[in-house]
């Protein structure tokens, strides 16, 4: 199973941004995933319509993660990204496939689609993104002993 390219930037940038505590702006967003700003911002729409983050407009503005954001599963958010009716392209060059009736192909991918978001249910978001390391990595030297 594949999720689409803007199913996966989504999930890129809420991760990001659970990870975050400030505001970022689409542009920082882009930068950090490592996606081009226009489908970043297209993601940051679709995002926010479904309630997962916050928009602040003007010159401090930006993005922030919203309390549903930060409770939201992978699956349903797979869920509402997933604008697919079927995993199988159930047509041919001159119409409806042959074996459109009676075939259990489009039943079988459904449910595979199906428990494959439900595996992801019990994953937040939040769980899936990487722990925020502000700085340079920290080094602990040891100390050798000297003596008894």
């Amino acid at each position: 199973m594949r999720i689409t390219a803007f199913s996966d930037v989504c999930l890129r940038v809420v991760m990001l941004l659970t990870a975050e505590p400030d505001l970022l702006t689409s542009r920082v967003i882009a930068e950090r995933v490592g996606t081009p700003y226009n489908h970043v911002s297209k993601a940051v729409m679709r995002v926010r319509a479904l309630g997962l983050v916050e928009v602040e407009r003007g010159r401090s503005g930006g993005v922030r993660i919203s309390p549903a954001g930060r409770t939201a599963t992978v699956g349903w958010l797979l869920r509402q990204l997933d604008d697919r009716p079927d995993l199988a392209g159930c047509e041919t060059h001159d119409g409806p496939c042959p074996l459109l009736v009676g075939c259990g192909l489009r039943g079988a991918l459904r449910q595979a689609r199906e428990a494959f978001y439900a595996q992801l249910d019990d994953l937040t978001i939040t769980s899936m993104a990487p722990g925020r390391r502000p700085g340079p990595v920290p080094l602990t030297l040891s100390r050798t002993q000297t003596g008894p």
